[in-house]
């Protein structure tokens, strides 16, 4: 296989990969989706909360902020968040503060809701790693590919990420966990 960079920014990777197969191809872009895990707000404990929203749909979008995710944290990590604003104004993601410098918001400025005179929302919240397959909060980007009907072995990638990691970054766990499959499917065949 060989691997040509089209284009590469911290957000967007494009590369044409040659020498492959459809079913590669296809591993590399459901892999970089469903299996590569990524910090996510998981649960919410309300202690105000005098807005015209209910707990379970600011909880819902606080799950869909994007978090930087850094290596070095393990599943059963968990990563502490707060969040004590008063209106009248609009609460954002830079509101929310994290406990752990290295995981906060990749945006600032993601409206959360509107305030009003004299309501509050006070919260603590705790995000996890997890992957897209157990829900669409865990995904790091979009993956797609095509291509060329006149050689069927070569595709021109597209990789965005949503700002967790990179989108090198992205392909690159992609990669490892394809490879970790493949060895331990080939350790179990030796096992027979």
């Amino acid at each position: 296989m060989k691997l040509e960079v089209i284009k590469a920014s911290e957000d967007e990777l494009e590369f044409i990969l040659k020498d492959a197969t459809i079913p590669l191809a296809n591993a590399i872009r459901r892999i970089s989706m469903s299996q590569v895990s990524v910090f996510a707000i998981d649960s919410v404990t309300f202690y105000e909360n005098s807005s015209a929203l209910f707990d379970e749909y600011i909880a819902n979008r606080l799950a869909l902020l994007p978090l930087k995710t850094e290596d070095g944290y393990k599943e059963e990590d968990e990563v502490l968040f707060s969040l004590d604003t008063e209106g009248p104004g609009t609460v954002y993601s830079k509101d929310l503060k994290s406990h752990d410098k290295k995981i906060k918001c990749v945006y600032d400025k993601i409206p959360i809701m509107n305030l009003v005179e004299g309501q509050k929302l006070r919260l603590e919240a705790k995000a996890r790693l997890g992957i897209a397959t157990e829900h669409a909060k865990f995904q790091p980007g979009i993956v797609s590919y095509k291509y060329d009907p006149k050689d069927e072995k070569t595709f021109r990638f597209k990789v965005e990420s949503f700002g967790q990691m990179s989108a090198k970054k992205i392909i690159t766990k992609a990669a490892e966990i394809l490879e970790k499959k493949c060895k331990e499917l080939n350790s179990q065949l030796e096992e027979i």
